[in-house]
């Protein structure tokens, strides 16, 4: 995809859709960590559901240490792999409290350096708690990436490497969440909706779904 269009793309998202927010209940940059780490292979949906009553206990790693991890895993336990979940955010909020003085980092390398975080991970909270133009390449980037030929590449970073270069930096502050958005209610995996698309025309996309 030409620079040109790349440009025009996102023109056209942000028309849409000025100010887009991510789709996880959090409070404040510590529960953002915690709903993000329970997403893996879990839908926003159930993990907003599963969070609701769970973060009107804990807002501060210092909270979910004195929950501990079996009560924890009974607000948790309907999401995908809740006791490994459970485990990695005991685990990451004690290595908040012991040596980053409960806050959360601000940087990838640090946020990486805790159980259950993730390049992904990282990058989300990086993007919507701390405003930093990071790209998190789920199944709904990485799709879109390679099918509108913004950004092809055969692994999650390669797609991700090169969003941050052809994206123009006044729309890398949201960039995350208008492709997440895109992916995720129109050029959705099994039928992408080309018909309703508002960048049909820029997309290279060659077996686009038509009209019935």
């Amino acid at each position: 995809m030409k620079k040109t269009d790349v440009a025009e793309f996102f023109r056209r998202l942000q028309q849409r859709d000025p100010e887009p927010r991510g789709e996880l209940d959090y409070t404040n940059p510590y529960t953002l960590l915690v709903a993000v780490t329970l997403s893996a292979q879990a839908t926003d949906v159930g993990v907003n559901k599963a969070t609701k009553a769970l973060f009107e206990l804990i807002a501060t790693p210092e909270d979910m240490l004195a929950l501990g991890e079996d009560r924890l895993k009974d607000y948790i336990r309907t999401i995908g792999l809740f006791n490994t979940k459970a485990r990695n955010i005991i685990r990451a909020a004690r290595m908040l409290v012991a040596d980053f003085a409960g806050r959360v980092p601000e940087n990838r390398p640090d946020l990486e350096t805790l159980p259950g975080v993730g390049r992904k991970t990282a990058n989300v909270v990086l993007n919507i708690a701390f405003g930093q133009p990071t790209i998190a390449v789920d199944t709904h980037l990485f799709r879109v990436g390679n099918r509108t030929g913004m950004a092809i590449g055969k692994t999650p970073l390669a797609v991700e490497k090169k969003l941050q270069k052809v994206i123009p930096q006044s729309y890398a502050r949201h960039a995350h969440h208008w492709l997440i958005l895109h992916g995720r209610y129109i050029c959705k995996a099994r039928r992408p909706a080309c018909p309703t698309c508002p960048v049909e025309d820029l997309c290279q996309y060659q077996q686009k779904t038509v009209v019935d």
